[in-house]
């Protein structure tokens, strides 16, 4: 059975509907509650790469009235020093973020998801 790890936000339909899609598949799912969980820097990072990024802006939510009050557009920002703001305020998570083995997707579109089974 394969395991899948899960960023998942229980409040956010799209996490709902990612967590339905992964659970029609025979899958060791494991769930992280990113906003109820502690998240460090290493974790950061690691979803970073994961994702084959090179900007931690990529995986936020630029939407968010927290992302503009903390000016994270702010091209002075150095990659620790928006980690560092993430850790603070995690609701700048985009979500949900899918990881299988040393991949990671956001399932934004959620066909995003089958990336990981190719």
């Amino acid at each position: 059975m394969e395991k899948i790890k899960i960023w998942h936000n229980p409040k956010c339909s799209k996490s709902k509907q990612a967590m339905q899609i992964l659970e029609s598949k025979d899958l060791n799912i494991e769930i992280f509650q990113y906003l109820e969980e502690d998240i460090d820097s290493i974790m950061l990072k690691d979803i970073k790469t994961m994702l084959g990024i090179d900007d931690i802006r990529d995986m936020l939510r630029s939407k968010e009235d927290e992302y503009k009050s903390l000016d994270i557009e702010n091209p002075s920002l150095t990659q620790d020093e928006i980690i560092d703001l993430v850790i603070k305020t995690p609701k700048l998570i985009e979500r949900p973020i899918i990881i299988k083995d040393d991949k990671a997707v956001i399932a934004r579109p959620m066909e995003n998801i089958d990336k990981l089974f190719i």
